[in-house]
Order: C-alpha cells, then sequence, then structure tokens
C-alpha cells in the first residue's frame, strides 16, 4: 500500500513526501516511478542524498535493482567530490541517474548548468532523501539551492516532481513544502518489517551519590559490550563525537582477545575515513564479518547494514526522532533485536532515562527552515 499510494501519486504528477520509519521500504518509493520514466521516455531523474556513505549505498543497491532486470546498460552514478576529473564529462553528458548532494549541486552543477543542459531538459523526478536532517540553516540553503534548481530546470524546459523520504517528524508533509515551495502529498503508511523490539534503558551506578558521580557511558557501553559479543550479536555502538568513536573503539580492540574475536572484526567509522575503508567497512557489516562497529551519527541514515542484532547508544543523540533512527538500525530483516540507551551525566540524558515514556511519546521533532532569512538568502543571491 506504502508503494503503491506514492508510485501513484508520482506517475500523477504530484510532489510526495514519504515519511516512515526505517526498513520500511522508501527507497522502492522513488526506485519504481523513476525507472519507469527512464526505461520508457528517456527521462533522466536527480537524486540528493546527505552523505556520501548513503549515496554509495544507493549506488551500489540500483546497480544490483538494474542488473536482476537485465538493465545493466543504464548509466547509474555518483557525481561528489570523490568522483574523478575525467568521469565527471562523462556524467554530465550520459548519466541517466545522478546521485550527489546538496553542496555538490550547489557549488558543481548548478552553476555550470550550460554543460548540463541535455540532462537538466529531460529532468522528470528529484529525490530528496533523509528531509529531516534538511533543517536550520543548513536546511535554510538548502531550500534555496532548490530554488536555483527549479529555475534552471524550468530555463530548458522541465518541471520536475519531487519525491521526498524522511524518518518520522512532526510535520513531514508541511516540512517538505516549506523545502519544495509547492503543494506536497504526504504517504505515511507504515510497512516496516518489524520482528520483535526490546528497548533497555540502563542508567549506569553512581559511585559518589552525595556528589551525583556514576560510571562513565563509554565504560557502562564497554560492559555491555562484552556481554553481546560473548553472545554473538553483531552490534552497532553510537558515540555523539569522533573521539567517543575512537576511545571505544580502541576499548573494543583492546578487549577483542579476551572475547576470542580477532580485533580486525572490530571498525570505527566516522567522517574523515577514506571512502575506501568506509565501502569496506559497509560491506563487513552486511556480510556478518565486521561484528562490532562504533560510529558516530555518520551510520544513523538510511545505509544497509545488514541485519544487526543490537544497537547500543552512548548517550542520547539529543533528539526522539535520532534516537529511533538509531534504533532502527537493529532488525531490519523482521527478527528481534535490542536497543539499548546508556545515560550520560547530562541533565538531559539523566532526564530521559529516568522517563522513559517520553521516548515513546507522539512528540516528535518538527523540522524547521527560514529560507528568506535575510542572511542566509543574502549569502545565496
Amino acid at each position: 500500500m506504502l508503494f503503491r499510494s506514492a508510485v501513484d501519486l508520482a506517475h500523477a504528477g504530484r510532489h510526495v513526501a514519504v515519511a516512515t520509519s526505517t526498513a520500511s521500504g522508501k527507497s522502492l518509493c522513488y526506485h519504481l516511478p523513476v525507472l519507469e520514466s527512464v526505461l520508457s521516455e528517456g527521462a533522466r531523474a536527480l537524486y540528493l542524498f546527505p552523505t556520501k556513505a548513503l549515496a554509495r549505498d544507493q549506488e551500489a543497491a540500483l546497480g544490483e535493482l538494474l542488473v536482476s532486470m537485465g538493465r545493466d546498460d543504464l548509466n547509474v552514478a555518483v557525481y561528489d567530490g570523490d568522483t574523478p576529473a575525467g568521469l565527471r564529462a562523462r556524467l554530465r553528458e550520459g548519466a541517466h541517474i545522478l546521485i550527489t548532494n546538496p553542496t555538490m549541486l550547489h557549488v558543481g552543477i548548478l552553476p555550470n548548468h550550460p554543460r548540463w543542459h541535455g540532462f537538466f531538459a529531460a529532468l522528470r523526478h528529484v529525490v530528496v532523501d533523509e528531509l529531516h536532517t534538511v533543517t536550520g540553516v543548513y536546511g535554510s540553503s538548502v531550500a534555496n539551492v532548490i530554488r536555483r534548481l527549479k529555475r534552471v530546470a524550468g530555463h530548458y524546459g522541465a518541471r520536475p516532481v519531487f519525491i521526498c523520504c524522511s524518518a518520522t517528524i512532526g510535520n513531514p508533509a508541511e516540512h517538505a513544502e516549506r523545502i519544495v515551495e509547492e503543494p506536497v502529498a504526504l504517504v505515511d503508511q507504515e510497512a516496516s518489517p518489524r520482528g520483535e523490539q526490546h528497548f533497555l534503558f540502563y542508567n549506569p551506578p553512581l559511585l559518589n551519590p552525595s556528589a551525583g558521580l556514576r560510571v562513565s557511558a563509554l565504560q557502562a557501553g564497554l560492559a555491555l559490550a562484552e556481554r553481546l559479543l560473548q553472545d554473538e550479536c553483531q552490534t552497532l555502538f553510537f558515540c555523539r563525537s569522533r573521539v567517543g568513536v575512537e576511545v571505544f573503539c580502541k576499548y573494543l580492540k583492546d578487549l577483542a582477545p579476551k572475547l576470542k574475536l580477532d580485533p580486525r572484526r572490530v571498525a570505527g567509522y566516522r567522517g574523515g575515513y577514506l571512502p575506501q575503508l568506509r565501502r569496506s567497512i559497509e560491506t563487513g557489516l552486511r556480510s556478518g564479518d565486521i561484528k562490532a562497529v562504533v560510529a558516530t551519527n555518520a551510520l544513523e541514515l538510511g545505509l544497509d547494514v545488514g541485519a544487526l542484532d543490537a544497537v547500543v547508544l552512548i548517550g542520547y543523540p539529543g533528539s526522539i526522532s535520532s534516537t529511533w533512527q538509531r534504533a532502527g538500525r537493529a532488525g531490519r530483516s523482521g527478527g528481534a533485536s535490542l536497543a539499548i540507551l546508556v545515560a550520560g551525566t547530562s541533565a538531559l540524558d539523566q532526564y530521559v532515562v529516568q522517563s522513559p515514556a517520553f521516548l515513546f511519546s507522539d512528540r516528535r521533532e518538527k523540522a524547521a527552515i527560514d529560507p528568506d532569512n535575510p542572511v542566509i538568502l543574502g549569502n545565496q543571491v
């Protein structure tokens, strides 16, 4: 029902916002109408993802889909800062589905639109994924980039249909309309193939009750990691900083021999790693060769990281939406899964762990942008 509603709206030329939980198949909601227009009409499509990792993941998934259809002749490619200079010219002329990010669209494609005239003239669909991340100052800037994209496409005679996908936020349709600046139809039927999910709140023990000092979240998380890895649970650990990722990863590698686990099956994942290293870690997660990964929010978004057994959040991420995005990395295959929130010592962490109903309420945060802010708009102009 989710796919049918989204595809029918896109076929009718309606802009669409798909807002459901992780692993609900949102990607099919845009792959199906895009591939139909590309295969039957020779149209072009533009995919916008917030991170390079997600772009590469979608490129691989779409490539596998096309191979299974016997249509590996279609040119699906990523155009970002990692794309070799020699390949960029070929993509301008021959890409059927171009995968990029808002920054590259802003600095690398729109300023050179005469070179892309063939692509823009045939542009039929624009996909904006992970719309819930397009907020604040960044989101306001992206909204202005979308304005420019629509003007350039219109200059070449195209009026693309926008398909926006988001995790569950408080105002998905309203937010999509602010980004696209046209009416948007909302599709929010829940279709996630989830098995039983257990959510555990863990407040580390007090060391000094009078001073309120507790065991650190990293130390408490390490004790949980030992138990999970002993039980052969493939686990993803989320830390709130790059330093935290490196420290916790080092702890886990040191612990690995005690657990009779090869330290090479433990990996860190964050921004700043070389693309080849990130791809190898993602592949290892999917295949099961890597047993534990410690990551920042770089793995929070919709990467296909296989069928994880457990997710451990070292500290509250700061929002309900982010918490459920991270927890949703486990159990994507439909089996039982475990998510553990290890509280830090901050007042917000302590409130959440002592008031767990807060996370299970319907008070999802609303995304907010102001593309007409004089400073932001002035810089864009």
